[in-house]
C-alpha cells in the first residue's frame, strides 16, 4: 500500500495578521518544518499544497501543488488526490500546516479507516482535515467542488462514509490560529507548563 501525504498550506492566516503561516517560527523552525518532520518518517511520499510563489517552499525540497480553484482546504485535498493517484498511490493523507504536534503514528493509525476516508478524533473533538482519503475519491470531490455546493471537508467526508479514528493525545492536533496559540506553542516546545 502506497500512501502519499499533503501538508495543507494554502489558509491566508487572516486570524495571523495575513503572515503565512508555513513559514512562521515554533523552537526557531518554519511551521512547516515540524510538520514535515512528523510526517516524513511516516508516508511514502510528501507534498504541500499552497498558492502563490512556490519558491519559498524551495528549501523543503518538496513539490508544491496549486490549488485548481481557491475553495479552501478541499481545493488542497483535491490537488494532492490526483497526484498521488497519477503516481499510482492508494491514498492520501491530509494535514493542516499549523499543527507541529502530531503524532508519530498518525498515518498507520488513520489508514485503519481504509478503504474508506477516515480523519482524527481526540478528547471528542473531529479533526476533519487530518485525513486519510482513498484515491479514487478524487473525481468525486472534483465533481462536490464543482457543484456550488459549500466547500466543508465535514459534509464530504460524511457523505463518504468516513469514520472518526480516535487518538489519546488531544494535543498533538493543535491548530496555530492565532499569535497567541503560536506564544503557548513555543512554550511547550520548551518543555515548560503551558
Amino acid at each position: 500500500m502506497s500512501l502519499f501525504a499533503v501538508i495543507l498550506a494554502g489558509g491566508q492566516g487572516r486570524r495571523m495578521g495575513g503572515a503565512d503561516k508555513a513559514l512562521l517560527t515554533l523552537a526557531g523552525q518554519p511551521l512547516i518544518a515540524h510538520v514535515i518532520a512528523r510526517l516524513r518518517p511516516q508516508a511514502g511520499r510528501l507534498l504541500i499544497s499552497a498558492n502563490g510563489d512556490a519558491a519559498r517552499f524551495a528549501f523543503t525540497g518538496l513539490e508544491v501543488l496549486p490549488d485548481e480553484t481557491s475553495l479552501g482546504p478541499l481545493a488542497g485535498i483535491l490537488a494532492g488526490l490526483r497526484a498521488a493517484k497519477t503516481a499510482g498511490a492508494t491514498a492520501l493523507i491530509s494535514v493542516p500546516v499549523d499543527a507541529p504536534f502530531l503524532p508519530d503514528n498518525l498515518i498507520t493509525r488513520l489508514a485503519t479507516a481504509l478503504p474508506g476516508p477516515g480523519f482524527a478524533r481526540a478528547g471528542g473533538r473531529d479533526h476533519n482535515a487530518t485525513a486519510i482519503w482513498p484515491v479514487t475519491l478524487a473525481d468525486a470531490l472534483a465533481g462536490f467542488l464543482a457543484s456550488g455546493a459549500k466547500p466543508k471537508i465535514a459534509d464530504f467526508a460524511a457523505h463518504h462514509g468516513a469514520c472518526p479514528v480516535d487518538f489519546p493525545d488531544t494535543g498533538a492536533f493543535d491548530n496555530l490560529n492565532t499569535p497567541e496559540d503560536l506564544a503557548r506553542a513555543n512554550i511547550r516546545s520548551e518543555g515548560r507548563p503551558v
